[in-house]
């Protein structure tokens, strides 16, 4: 959060977390604050002080006078303004250790208990008991749950045969969609990141239990796409003329899932590694929320194109992630399970993550500005497979293939047990 914004809106600033749980003391950062200024004032001081000297000393050795005195005073000034330079340092480093506990503002729209803003699609109406994706899927030699096991531990899952192919169809339409029909730019990252890539997105140091980290080298596996996403403009100044920038990204997601032990413990719902194509966009500030509407909009057409009924929750300021100021989550209906299953999860960062990561632009009438970033799942195949696999089940055991996906999958229409 900016300084600026705590430091002339106390008040906001411990109301936002209060809303947000967060503990972190703000009096400690505005008393760490008032240091910094006032340190600074008897900093500026001492330099113009011995600036003073200086032109005194150089006055008096032209007139050949002595300057002994002034010479000695300016020496410890330097002193002086030396040890202010080092406990600014400090201060400063205080600072910015807690501050980097402090969450993102909220959105105004936002509330404090999770909202069901829309809805599309109508439950499936089975006449038989339908199963679970977790004995569908190994039934259908789709899924190999044992065999993950075996190679990994729990919360881990092995696609193959039409299982592996209806994984890479959803993959290869999802990308293709938002290419062609959605404006966005495919990257392609590395799945390993520097650690300030993920202080710059916020997932550091708030979640860092989250996180695989390397003994060895100075890497993190990434957890979503939008951290390679997010850094590829880290540092950088853009053109005003260049937004907005849409990038997708499809990219295997790394998460420990720690604290999570006991809490949907089968099948594939929450799992170590899963795959997901991420959608991260850099806007002006005063377009961003129209480009969060429309985001959100291209998310919902993959479920609308897949015929899985879903709904769309904006979440209390206390559900939302530490970055955003602003989240939606698209839930799609599991037949089976009878759950709803959250399958992407919407946020709009404003310029968070662009303070962290200094990411600006250039207005066209000059001076610079932060961008406002969001990024949202289009989306996460962990919980898209079981919900078409648990809704598209038949009476005999097999499922049928959505239609768009069935060009990506050689024309199959069907999976059938021993197909």
């Amino acid at each position: 959060m900016d300084l600026k914004f705590i430091r002339e809106n106390p008040d906001a600033s411990r109301e936002i977390l209060k809303r947000r749980n967060e503990g972190v003391s703000l009096e400690t950062i505005l008393k760490q604050d008032a240091r910094r200024r006032e340190i600074i004032v008897r900093r500026d001081e001492a330099r113009h002080k011995q600036k003073e000297l200086s032109e005194q000393v150089a006055q008096l050795k032209r007139a050949k006078q002595p300057a002994e005195a002034q010479m000695a005073d300016a020496k410890a000034l330097s002193f002086t303004i030396k040890a202010l330079e080092d406990e600014l340092a400090g201060v400063e480093q205080n600072i910015a250790s807690l501050l980097q506990y402090v969450p993102n503002r909220i959105h105004e729209s936002v509330t404090d208990e999770d909202t069901i803003v829309a809805e599309w699609g109508e439950l499936p109406k089975l006449d038989f008991t339908p199963k679970a994706h977790w004995d569908l899927g190994p039934a259908l030699g789709m899924l190999d749950f044992e065999a993950a096991v075996k190679l990994s531990g729990s919360r881990f899952v092995l696609f193959k045969g039409k299982g592996a192919l209806l994984e890479r169809a959803l993959i290869n339409y999802c990308l293709d969609l938002h290419t062609r029909n959605h404006g966005y730019t495919e990257v392609s990252p590395p799945f390993l990141c520097l650690e300030d890539c993920f202080f710059n997105t916020g997932s550091l140091p708030k979640q860092a239990d989250e996180m695989y980290r390397f003994k060895e080298d100075p890497f993190l596996l990434i957890p979503t796409a939008e951290v390679p996403l997010v850094n590829m403009h880290k540092a950088q100044t853009l053109n005003e003329s260049d937004l907005p920038k849409y990038y997708c990204a499809y990219t295997p997601c790394f998460r420990r899932e720690a604290g999570s032990y006991g809490k949907d413990v089968r099948g594939m719902i929450r799992v170590h590694q899963f795959d997901k194509v991420e959608l991260v966009k850099f806007c002006t500030p005063e377009t961003s929320y129209d480009e969060m509407e429309k985001l959100r909009a291209d998310a919902e057409a993959v479920l609308r194109a897949l015929r899985l009924p879903y709904r769309v929750k904006r979440l209390a300021a206390s559900e939302m992630a530490f970055q955003s100021a602003k989240t939606y989550d698209l839930e799609a209906y599991a037949a089976g399970a009878k759950e709803w299953y959250e399958v992407s999860s919407i946020s709009n960062c404003e310029d968070f993550q662009a303070r962290r990561a200094n990411i600006r632009f250039r207005r066209k009438g000059g001076g610079t500005e932060y961008v406002h970033i969001m990024n949202g799942s289009g989306l996460a195949f962990s919980r898209i497979v079981p919900a078409i696999v648990e809704n598209n089940q038949q009476e005999d055991g097999s499922i049928v293939i959505p239609e768009v996906l069935r060009p990506y999958m050689g024309g199959l229409e069907r999976i059938a047990p021993g197909s």
